[in-house]
């Protein structure tokens, strides 16, 4: 492990977790625990060898451990409960993020997953009055939930309950619209949303 020198906690926890990759793979087990194909497909552009030394460092440093998954005897990554609480940085530097998202995507790569981490994120602390509701995500591919509760949000595949109100539109107006950065109202007006069912649902759960 390569050392700052430096006795200062930010030197010493970017010699854990500063490498090129590796919030991006505690990202990926903040969402859930994964196997290691799954952490391939989840890390568009990460080379197969140049995962396994990441998560060999992070184990060893004790983010990351494995575990066998279920009843099998198939491996699966998971966060320690030190490297779980990387949540809150990385939801922090999601939110400081904001500016840089404006553009869109730009070509790179998308996973809706991705919106498990982000959506919370920024919703929770901007969100003053959460109801109880549960409104789809049509962003292309399989549909997902966003469950507002009064303790937080929660985003993930749609279980097939009833849904209160349904958002039709691409990942970068659903992260204005989470971020603040784009109004409901405006996102109507340009063409970048379509909502079906109960609109004031829609409105106070982005705060719009």
């Amino acid at each position: 492990m390569r050392s700052y020198g430096q006795y200062c906690g930010l030197a010493r926890s970017l010699e854990v977790v500063g490498d090129r990759w590796n919030l991006l793979i505690v990202r990926q087990l903040l969402i859930s625990p994964a196997r290691y194909r799954d952490l391939i497909d989840g890390l568009p552009g990460i080379a197969t060898n140049l995962l396994a030394d990441r998560l060999r460092d992070l184990e060893a440093a004790g983010v990351v451990e494995r575990r066998l998954a279920g009843e099998g005897s198939v491996v699966e990554y998971a966060l320690t409960p030190w490297g779980a609480e990387l949540r809150q940085p990385i939801e922090s530097l999601i939110r400081w993020s904001t500016p840089l998202m404006v553009r869109g995507r730009d070509g790179d790569a998308f996973r809706p997953e991705w919106l498990a981490l982000a959506l919370p994120a920024l919703l929770d602390t901007r969100v003053k009055v959460r109801p109880s509701a549960t409104v789809g995500l049509e962003i292309g591919g399989p549909p997902f939930q966003l469950r507002a509760t009064r303790s937080g949000f929660e985003v993930g595949p749609h279980d097939g309950r009833d849904l209160d109100a349904t958002v039709r539109a691409d990942p970068a107006s659903i992260l204005g619209l989470a971020a603040g950065a784009l109004t409901l109202s405006d996102a109507r007006a340009l063409g970048l949303v379509e909502i079906v069912g109960d609109e004031s649902v829609i409105r106070t759960v982005f705060a719009a």
